[in-house]
C-alpha cells in the first residue's frame, strides 16, 4: 500500500511540474522579448540549461547518487524553483538581461541534471517494492503524463496569455515545481545498511549491458534528427504562406499518438524482446519522416506524426525495461543519468546543425534524409543485437557442453567447486 502511495505522489509531482513547464514555455519568450527587446535573447535560458546536463558525467557523478529520497529531491526542487523565479522576478524589477537569463538557465540545468534521473530512479525503486515489472510501468506512465502535458499545456498557456497572464505563468511554474518537491518528501530512501554509496561511471554501468547502449544509439539518432521534424515543418509552413499550420498539425498528431502509445506500450514491452521493439520503433519513426517529406500536406503530416509518436513511446518504454530489469540502486541512477545526457546532447547537436542543413538542401529533403538516417541506424542496431544474441546462444551451448564434460572432474574437487 505504501509503494502505491509513493508512486502516486511521485507521478502527481512529475505530471504537475511538467504541465506547468509546458504552459509557461509559451510565455517565457514573450516575457524575455518584452523586457529585453532582443529576439536572440529568447533562447538564452533554454540553451544554457542544456549545458550542465551534457557535462553532468564529469561534475555530477557523486551528486546524482545523493538524490535518492523524497526529501533530497525536494532540496533540488528548491534550487529549480529559485532558478525559475529569477526570470519573472528580474522582469518585475526591470533588470532582466542576458546575464540573468544565462545564470537562470545554468542553475536550472544543474538541478535538472540531478532531479530528472533522481525522480525516475526513485519511481523505479518504488515500482520494485510494488511488484514485478512495475518499475517500467511507472516510468512509462511518467512519460505518458509528460506527453499529455505536451498536448494540453500550450493551448492552456495561449489562453492564459490572451487573458493577460504572462509573467504570472512563470511564477506558477516555479511554485508548482516547489510544490512537487514538497509533495515527494514522504518518499523514503532505500539505502544500503553499511551507509556506503557507490558512484559508478556511466561507462562502467554499461559493462555487460550492451543492449542498453544499442537502445541509446537508436534513441540518440532520433533525437539528433528531431530538428527535421520541428524546424523543417516550421520552414515548410512559412514557405507556403501557412505559418505555423504544418508544425501545429505535426505536433498535435505527435502528441495524440504518443498518448495513445502509452496505453499499449507496457503490454507490448512485456510480450516482446526490448531491443527489437526499440529498433523497430525508431525505424517506423524514420519512415514516417520520409513520408512527411514526400506527402507534405497538413493532413498527411498529422497522421504520420501520430504514428511516429505512438511508436517512439514504445521505443522509450523498451529502453526503460532494459534499465529497470538489469539494474538497481546506484547503477540504475547512473544509467538514467546517462540516458538523459544522450537525449540532451544529441538534441542540442541536432538543433545546432539543423538550420544550416535545411538552408542548404531544403526542408522536404531534410525530412527525407533524416528519416532514412534514423531508420538505417535503428535497423543496424536490430541487426547487431540479433547477431549478438546468436553468439551468446552459441556460447551458452558450448558452456553447457563443457560443463557436462567436466562434472566428474568437479566431483573429485568438492572444495574448489564450492
Amino acid at each position: 500500500m505504501r509503494a502505491r502511495r509513493d508512486a502516486l505522489v511521485l507521478l502527481a509531482g512529475a505530471g504537475s511540474a511538467d504541465l506547468a513547464f509546458r504552459i509557461a514555455q509559451v510565455a517565457l519568450p514573450l516575457v524575455v522579448l518584452a523586457e529585453t527587446g532582443s529576439v536572440a535573447a529568447t533562447g538564452l535560458a533554454g540553451g544554457a540549461s542544456g549545458l550542465p546536463v551534457v557535462l553532468s558525467p564529469w561534475w555530477a557523478r557523486r551528486a546524482r547518487q545523493w538524490v535518492d529520497s523524497g526529501p533530497r529531491l525536494a532540496v533540488v526542487a528548491v534550487v529549480s524553483a529559485v532558478a525559475l523565479a529569477m526570470v519573472p522576478g528580474a522582469a518585475a524589477l526591470g533588470v532582466l538581461h542576458a546575464a540573468v537569463l544565462i545564470a537562470s538557465g545554468l542553475l536550472l540545468g544543474c538541478a535538472d541534471a540531478l532531479s530528472t534521473p533522481g525522480r525516475s530512479a526513485l519511481l523505479a525503486d518504488t515500482g520494485d517494492r510494488w511488484g514485478a515489472d512495475k518499475a517500467v510501468v511507472l516510468l512509462t506512465w511518467q512519460d505518458g503524463l509528460r506527453r499529455v502535458g505536451m498536448v494540453i499545456g500550450p493551448p492552456i498557456g495561449a489562453l492564459a496569455i490572451a487573458a493577460g497572464f504572462t509573467n504570472q505563468l512563470l511564477w506558477v511554474e516555479a511554485g508548482t515545481v516547489l510544490a512537487a518537491g514538497v509533495l515527494a518528501c514522504s518518499v523514503k530512501a532505500d539505502r544500503p545498511r553499511d551507509g556506503e554509496v557507490a558512484t559508478p561511471s556511466i561507462r562502467a554501468s554499461l559493462v555487460g549491458r550492451r543492449d542498453i547502449l544499442y537502445g541509446w544509439i537508436a534513441r540518440g539518432t532520433g533525437c539528433l534528427t528531431w530538428f527535421a521534424f520541428t524546424l523543417g515543418l516550421s520552414v515548410i509552413g512559412a514557405q507556403r504562406n501557412q505559418p505555423g499550420v504544418y508544425l501545429a498539425a505535426g505536433m498535435s498528431g505527435y502528441g495524440v499518438g504518443s498518448v495513445l502509445g502509452t496505453v499499449i506500450s507496457v503490454a507490448v514491452v512485456r510480450r516482446f524482446a526490448p531491443v527489437p521493439v526499440s529498433s523497430l520503433a525508431w525505424t517506423v519513426m524514420g519512415l514516417c519522416w520520409v513520408g512527411m517529406g514526400v506527402w507534405t500536406t497538413p493532413a498527411a503530416v498529422a497522421v504520420l506524426a501520430a504514428l511516429s509518436g505512438a511508436t517512439v513511446v514504445l521505443g522509450i518504454a523498451a529502453i526503460s525495461a532494459l534499465i529497470t530489469r538489469s539494474s538497481t540502486g546506484a547503477e540504475r541512477r547512473t544509467l538514467l543519468s546517462g540516458q538523459s545526457v544522450v537525449v540532451n546532447a544529441s538534441s542540442s547537436a541536432g538543433l545546432l546543425l539543423g538550420g544550416p542543413v535545411i538552408a542548404v538542401v531544403g526542408a522536404e529533403h531534410t525530412l527525407i534524409g533524416a528519416g532514412v538516417l534514423t531508420a538505417a541506424v535503428a535497423m543496424g542496431v536490430l541487426a547487431t543485437g540479433t547477431q549478438k544474441t546468436g553468439r551468446n546462444r552459441a556460447a551458452d551451448e558450448t558452456a553447457a557442453c563443457d560443463t557436462a564434460g567436466h562434472v566428474r572432474d568437479r566431483d573429485h574437487h568438492a572444495g574448489r567447486a564450492a
